[in-house]
């Protein structure tokens, strides 16, 4: 592992006025006046230290301490809701407030991949205040905290001298079709204070035609009402419950192919209660410990928004991007490539079904003529949607669901799996070129950027496909296929040196189809799939200020577009390179902008696209820069895999506990054994029966372990 001494002015100054240098591991090239000798262990934090935080990180969440105007959302989700909140302090200092609410499984029509029911509800549709007789005539915003819920603190204005805080805790419900809003009243005053509530009775019908299952009602109400007397330090708390239904159905009751979610229904404290035993069980497994507190929490909100925004559809659990626009459908990529691969290692029942089940509804669309798999499954499994043609879908499909079937460690679930990856890789093999690259018609971007014919994602994840799924034959007794599909990796490997290997914008590189003359964020994927003929120039490239940017790597050269999924997969890359001081320094900037930052707590999707969603997928691409980046995990068995837990300079120990995968529960750390000279590590992997394997690891490449 190369370590970093120096680091050139332009890097500190987050290349923003900088020359094409890259800075990376090693010494750089710079002017004598630009080099700044910094510390080891200051190395790791110097960019994440240029940013200024907005939030402050403490034990169960980050916290916002209200000073100036600012407005951001977040997406929150339950099996049968999603509620972007929009939220902040205006030039006034008063709260604003408004809730976007989805509900994927009462669909609108035209059926379409966007056809879920959504109703704004602004600060408005709130239950009147009176204080001391005295209409509330000012709200203002005090404090921040997400927790996996969020609370909203303020401060009253209404009778003199009175001293009341309202604080609001907003909530999905866990299994229901609605969100809880617990608003609580303290007194924070010497005297006693009279609160006069009025009731909260909002009500919408929507059209029956507009429905696919007729008129859908939408309310808001309250829990309470009257007059209160709020005495010094003392509490009032108020739950407002917003929900949908079938307007000739009751809430909760069950929908076409549903089951009813919970035998009875949870009051709106226990719908909280539900929430926060939920995030804490999830913090639980797959538990991240490094002496950087940002990466350990940004990790925690990571799996959160990962597992959460999964959906119990009629065509079974479905995980949904979210956004306000991709709910009770699926993606070869979001889902079968980005996050199916994740879940084992979470463990989470709900995540590995959904994963399951997404590939269960992808297999439907096999067939004899030819046809392309469709890039998506809508409306509840009812329709597809296949706008931008192949994508590399199957690539993508037979990438995740042989990594999924390895990591999930079921012989039988990775038996039934076995037909659509061997009919994606054979699909795959259609569409190979004399040049012996796939082709297809666009990639995961949709025309959004140019692809040509044959593209550089499609053919890494037809490469990943290959070499997973040969691991995967190999250990259900299929050697002769495995032996085939070593063999067809090696001759992909080869053929995307030769076609894409190309010198792009003074970089050796490569081209992300044949012609292209800009660099472009996806060069990446060959080091996050091991390939390194040329790793030096693609660091360079990924890290010049022609892709870098404050926000994280630009989709291509001069274009300010940035999509973290991209970035994401560059930082597995560069960890998996074996520059992990490199890594880390940017890895600790982009954590620290996404946690404590501007807009928080998760990945996002892209800009300007989107206004950077918290699509579920980016976290779980996230997660996946932990377990496959830091800690170099692959599985290549049912219990078995490789690990390579670089530690970065000045980190002295790390470990990775309560990792489900392989029907295993185990905890995997790393610990240096020597403080100088040549590295020198101790790898430990201990199982719930208390067996435990420890053994010396010189740190020069990936290891195997057997469980």
């Amino acid at each position: 592992m190369k370590k970093s001494i120096l680091l050139s002015a332009c890097a500190i100054a987050i290349l923003s006025a900088c020359s094409h240098q890259a800075p990376r591991s090693g010494e750089q090239k710079v002017a004598p006046e630009d080099q700044v000798q910094l510390s080891e262990q200051a190395q790791l934090n110097d960019l994440a230290n240029t940013l200024k935080d907005r939030w402050q990180l403490g034990d169960e969440g980050i916290t916002w301490q209200v000073q100036d105007t600012h407005e951001d959302h977040i997406e929150m989700s339950g099996e049968q809701i999603s509620a972007i909140i929009y939220y902040g302090s205006d030039e006034q200092g008063e709260l604003i407030l408004k809730r976007k609410l989805v509900w994927p499984m009462l669909r609108t029509v035209p059926n379409d991949t966007h056809a879920s029911l959504i109703h704004d509800f602004p600060l408005s549709i709130s239950p009147e205040i009176m204080l001391g007789g005295k209409p509330v005539s000012a709200e203002t915003l005090e404090r921040v905290t997400i927790d996996g819920t969020l609370n909203l603190t303020s401060q009253l204005s209404g009778v003199q001298g009175s001293k009341v805080s309202l604080s609001r805790t907003l909530s999905p419900s866990t299994t229901g079709p609605k969100m809880i809003e617990r608003l609580r009243f303290t007194n924070q005053g010497e005297q006693t204070v009279a609160l006069a509530l009025k009731p909260l009775d909002y009500k919408v019908e929507t059209d029956a035609e507009k429905g696919v299952y007729g008129r859908y009602l939408i309310q808001a109400s309250s829990d309470k009402a009257g007059q209160f007397s709020l005495a010094p330090g003392s509490d009032l708390d108020l739950f407002v419950t917003f929900e949908a239904h079938r307007a000739d159905k009751q809430v909760g009751e069950a929908g076409p192919g549903q089951e009813r979610a919970q035998a009875h229904a949870l009051t709106p404290a226990q719908e909280i209660s539900a929430r926060l035993d939920y995030v804490a069980q999830l913090n639980q497994n797959l538990r991240l410990e490094t002496p950087d507190p940002v990466l350990n929490k940004m990790f925690e909100f990571a799996k959160l928004r990962s597992a959460e925004s999964i959906f119990r559809t009629k065509g079974g659990l479905m995980h949904g991007p979210g956004g306000g626009r991709y709910y009770a459908a699926i993606w070869a990529n979001d889902q079968a490539e980005y996050i199916n691969p994740f879940f084992p290692f979470l463990g989470d029942k709900r995540g590995n079904e959904s994963a399951i089940n997404s590939f269960a509804h992808f297999a439907r669309y096999m067939n004899d003529e030819g046809r392309a798999i469709p890039s998506s499954i809508i409306a509840e499994g009812d329709d597809y949607w296949n706008g931008a043609g192949d994508r590399g879908d199957c690539a993508m499909i037979a990438y995740g669901a042989s990594r999924f079937a390895l990591a999930y460690g079921d012989k039988q679930q990775a038996r039934e799996l076995l037909p659509l990856i061997d009919w994606c890789i054979d699909f795959s093999y259609k569409k190979q070129t004399q040049e012996g690259v796939i082709a297809s018609d666009s990639d995961e971007l949709e025309g959004r950027f140019p692809a040509g014919e044959v593209n550089l994602s499609t053919n890494m994840l037809s490469y990943g496909a290959l070499i997973s799924s040969a691991y995967l034959n190999q250990e259900l007794g299929r050697t002769e296929l495995a032996s085939d599909y070593r063999q067809r990796a090696e001759a992909l490997k080869a053929a995307i040196e030769t076609y894409f290997g190309a010198n792009v914008q003074g970089f050796d590189t490569y081209q992300y189809y044949q012609g292209n003359d800009k660099l472009r964020a996806w060069i990446a994927l060959p080091l996050t799939f091991g390939i390194f003929d040329r790793k030096q120039a693609t660091l360079d490239a990924l890290l010049s200020d022609y892709l870098w940017s404050p926000e994280g790597i630009y989709s291509e050269a001069g274009n300010k577009t940035f999509w973290d999924r991209a970035t994401l997969y560059a930082f597995r890359g560069i960890f998996s390179a074996q520059e992990t001081d490199t890594a880390m320094r940017y890895f600790k900037y982009y954590s620290r902008k996404r946690l404590l930052g501007e807009h928080v707590p998760y990945a996002v999707e892209a800009w300007p696209e989107g206004n950077q969603r918290h699509l579920s997928a980016e976290s779980a691409l996230y997660a996946r820069v932990v377990t496959e980046g830091i800690f170099g995990m692959e599985p290549t068995g049912f219990n078995r895999l490789k690990v390579a837990p670089y530690l970065p300079t000045g980190w002295d120990n790390m470990c990775l506990r309560g990792i489900r995968a392989f029907n295993s529960n185990i905890d995997l750390c790393v610990n240096r054994t020597q403080a100088k000279g040549d590295d020198a590590y101790q790898i430990s992997v201990q199982q719930p029966d208390g067996k435990e394997q420890k053994f010396s690891w010189d740190g020069k490449g990936p290891v195997s372990l057997s469980l």
